[in-house]
């Protein structure tokens, strides 16, 4: 029995909130760092599908679909499943980019699977593909100023004009390690960018 071949190799998911009042906030670096992607690919990310905006892409020698879900953040997960089950990719082959407020803002980390970290749109994306085994970078954004500090006022608030300054060369970072990630691993792809 033959099995149509996937015409996409790797689904690399921004993670965000669709709008232009949330463009520049905390929890859309993840759209950011996708839109990158779609900038060195000649490309831009408006076709509505899955429930997203997605964009073919082939970068560092692969067929790449790149999806902004349109969902808000706390159902990204619907997005990511439809895509992921339309071209039968393995969940090691769904790749996330999204903020993380316990790393310094300017900072990044891949990981190869892990915990949502208290992250909702990790958070739905584990719930619909049932699994937490996909990999991710996570781009800093900081941490709450106080403890009393309103959690979704602070991710949906707007980076500081300094903030930003030191924000640009992650979002650089999150794209460069996606490309290594997918063309070497995510432990090659660890080594070279945590912490930077």
């Amino acid at each position: 029995m033959f099995f149509k071949q996937s015409t996409i190799d790797w689904l690399i998911v921004g993670l965000g909130n669709p709008g232009r009042e949330y463009a520049r906030t905390r929890h859309n670096v993840g759209f950011r760092a996708v839109d990158l992607l779609a900038e060195q690919a000649g490309v831009k990310i408006d076709r509505l599908k899955f429930r997203a905006l997605t964009h073919s892409a082939e970068l560092a020698g692969q067929k790449l679909l790149l999806l902004k879900p349109e969902t808000y953040m706390n159902s990204s997960g619907e997005a990511v499943q439809l895509a992921a089950m339309f071209y039968k990719l393995p969940i090691s082959r769904v790749l996330v980019l999204s903020d993380d407020i316990s790393l310094p803002v300017g900072k990044i980390r891949v990981r190869a699977e892990g915990s949502a970290g208290g992250h909702n749109g990790l958070k739905s994306i584990i719930a619909q593909l049932g699994s937490q085994d996909f990999p991710r970078i996570r781009v800093g954004v900081g941490a709450k100023p106080h403890p009393d500090y309103d959690l979704a006022d602070w991710v949906l608030s707007n980076f500081s004009q300094e903030e930003e300054t030191a924000l640009a060369p992650a979002i650089e970072h999150a794209a460069a390690a996606a490309l290594e990630l997918i063309k070497n691993g995510p432990a090659m792809a660890a080594s070279r960018f945590n912490g930077k």
